[in-house]
């Protein structure tokens, strides 16, 4: 027995080392550390090379086929003189800046620009004010009328353009028009036969409603969307100091929401000055070209008079009025996004 005590009390001590050299203990693990990955382990690298490119090429080519390969043809097209003789004879004779001297020396280039301007003003002024009334009042009514209200907003921006400018054209007719029933019914004289677009500025009135009543929802929509985001104690610290509505809005509406405000009227001018569609389908810029804005005349000098280069021109100094008016509006937002 003393001697197996001894042999175990021996062993004892050649064995430790034995096992520390074969395997030395590992430091204990901090809860701390336990959820962090080991940094020997394998590590998923991110994609290198030319596979984000790949990945973004499809859409930059579409973008290249859809849009830029036509705006390149465009400028080349519009220091060109093409009429409709040299468009059959398919003879492409270089104009310089021919085309450009003649517009910008043009009177009546000029008259359009300038009602193409206070067309935009007019409309985006009465989009933002009455999108902003209606998106403030879905955000006072309660979820029913809500809703109506919602699905009435949401059934006018879904209308076609051109079934929307048929109804207007209805509605304004001469003989079967509802408004000259309206107004004799109401008991002025003068409205038989009365002719709603007989000058320019009629029809751009018109028009004018039918745009305003077509952006309408998507103001009042996002208007509505940003109020939910609003704190609720930013209105109760409002009535405890004893603000107004109009008051509210300056104070903490409108700083709130100052970047919604921003983009939606930089959308809001986009939109308006490039409206084609409802100008020429209500009246195709008449009468006497009275009502022709840009994109109108454009259309106008290239399809039906034939004059091909002189309108690439027209398009072209439309994009840089537009681009120029809009540099300005760019600056004011990023000097918004830098001050937030």
């Amino acid at each position: 027995m003393t001697v197996h005590s001894q042999g175990a009390a021996t062993s004892a001590p050649q064995d430790a080392p034995m096992k520390s050299a074969a395997a030395p203990p590992e430091a204990p693990v901090s809860g701390s550390d336990r959820g962090r990955p080991s940094p020997r382990g394998p590590r998923k690298s991110l994609p290198s090379g030319w596979l984000p490119y790949l990945l973004i090429g499809p859409a930059v080519l579409s973008l290249a086929v859809l849009l830029l390969y036509p705006l390149i043809k465009n400028v080349i097209l519009s220091f060109q003189d093409i009429n409709k003789i040299e468009f059959i004879q398919r003879k492409y004779p270089f104009a310089g800046f021919g085309n450009y001297t003649e517009l910008l020396g043009d009177a009546n280039f000029w008259t359009v620009v300038v009602r193409s301007f206070g067309f935009t003003l007019a409309n985006v002024a009465l989009i933002m004010v009455l999108g902003s009334l209606i998106g403030i009042l879905l955000n006072k009514l309660g979820t029913k009328m809500r809703l109506v209200l919602s699905m009435a907003l949401v059934m006018a921006w879904a209308m076609p353009i051109v079934a929307s400018v048929q109804v207007f054209k209805w509605l304004f007719d001469e003989q079967f028009g509802v408004m000259n029933w309206l107004m004799r019914t109401a008991g002025f004289a003068g409205y038989e036969q009365h002719n709603w677009m007989e000058t320019g500025l009629s029809t751009l009135v018109i028009v004018t409603i039918l745009v305003v009543w077509g952006s309408i929802p998507f103001v009042a929509l996002n208007m509505y969307a940003g109020l939910t985001t609003v704190s609720a104690e930013l209105y109760e610290a409002a009535r405890m100091d004893g603000a107004n509505g109009w008051q509210t809005f300056w104070k903490i509406v409108f700083p709130n929401l100052k970047p919604f405000f921003l983009v939606t009227t930089f959308l809001e001018v986009i939109w308006v000055f490039k409206a084609f569609t409802q100008v020429y389908a209500m009246n195709k810029g008449g009468p006497d070209r009275a009502s022709e804005i840009l994109p109108v005349f454009a259309y106008v000098e290239g399809q039906s008079q034939a004059h091909y280069g002189l309108a690439a021109a027209i398009s072209v100094l439309t994009i840089v009025i537009l681009v120029v008016v809009m540099s300005f509006y760019f600056r004011l937002i990023l000097k918004q996004e830098e001050e937030q």
